[in-house]
């Protein structure tokens, strides 16, 4: 049995607890927030055992196999470390911190103390973004030579909100745009050639956003996030000898189309059970079970150069954090 601990209450964290009930050999023990009513109420709703009122409280609890960090990102290296230095695994979500260099304290902190650490990129843990993996690793597609994302979001947002303010990490980029671009480093991986354009909100981050990943196998990576209209969602990948699409939200797929040239359409679909975060915790388990310390689905690395590609963008496009 794994014993798991979330750190916030807010609308991703409730999601999470209610998905985990799908986790076999999984338990909600305890949650934590900066507001022990908040904690409180959060407990009563999702079956938690214990609330606390803070987050060291939440990471000294020795029930506590694992802990699921929800906050804005801005807060996430601080609730990150406060498990870390603790010895509790995190699952902690994306993106890691605001930038690379505090991603990579992370890193170094969880491999010196040798604790699990693993970004809550559920994308990469999905079943049927993984069977797209498979499919092209077996040639389906032949060679990869492009890969198309969109995720935009109609809001409108006020300026306190993390969608927008800068203090929360806010904007299209790190919020949903980290979607599009892991995708594209997934089948991908590093481009040597990046141009994005954005354009920007009264609060210095950005509202819509587009990206041209270019590689020197000439691949084409064509990605864009907002927030000023709901997208299409969708994404497709388009290799020498067919192609694969994912319909919306392609991050979350209820399904995928492979093309292969010359033969019909081949739809594959999934259980639609939950609403897919439980694969995420499912991995965590399985890799605490294994006594690993990062995940073969989302490894360190993987998460580090995709935040070092938001950086390269965000300094593009001209958005800052303080």
């Amino acid at each position: 049995m794994t014993r798991w601990g979330i750190l916030a209450t807010g609308h991703i964290a409730s999601r999470f607890a209610e998905d985990l009930r799908l986790v076999p050999d999984a338990e909600l023990v305890a949650v934590g927030s900066r507001a022990a009513e908040s904690a409180q109420r959060f407990a009563d709703t999702y079956g938690a055992k214990r609330a606390y009122g803070s987050w060291v409280e939440l990471a000294a609890d020795p029930e506590i196999d694992a802990i699921y960090v929800a906050t804005p990102h801005s807060a996430h290296y601080e609730a990150a470390m406060t498990c870390l230095t603790a010895g509790r695994a995190v699952l902690l979500e994306k993106p890691f911190t605001l930038e690379l260099a505090t991603s990579a304290e992370l890193v170094d902190t969880a491999r010196a103390a040798g604790v699990f650490l693993m970004e809550a990129m559920w994308m990469r843990t999905n079943p049927l973004i993984l069977r797209a993996v498979e499919l092209i690793a077996e040639g389906a597609i032949g060679t990869v030579t492009g890969v198309r994302a969109d995720f935009g979001v109609a809001g409108p947002f006020p300026p306190e909100h993390r969608m927008r303010a800068a203090a929360l990490g806010g904007g299209a980029l790190l919020d949903l745009g980290i979607y599009p671009i892991s995708l594209a480093h997934l089948l991908l991986g590093v481009p040597q050639h990046i141009r994005s354009w954005a354009q920007l909100g009264p609060e210095g981050t950005d509202e819509n956003t587009g990206m041209l990943f270019g590689y020197d196998t000439g691949a084409l990576a064509t990605l864009s996030c907002g927030m000023v209209g709901l997208s299409g969602q969708t994404a497709s990948v388009t290799g020498t000898t067919g192609r694969i699409d994912l319909p919306e939200p392609f991050f979350r797929p209820g399904s995928l189309t492979l093309h292969r040239a010359g033969a019909e359409p081949e739809t594959i679909t999934a259980d639609g059970a939950g609403n897919g975060y439980q694969y995420e915790a499912i991995e965590v388990q399985r890799c605490l079970a294994a006594g690993l310390t990062e995940s073969p689905l989302v490894p360190h690395a993987a998460t580090l150069e995709v935040m070092a590609l938001l950086d390269a963008v965000r300094e593009q496009i001209g958005v800052r954090y303080a």
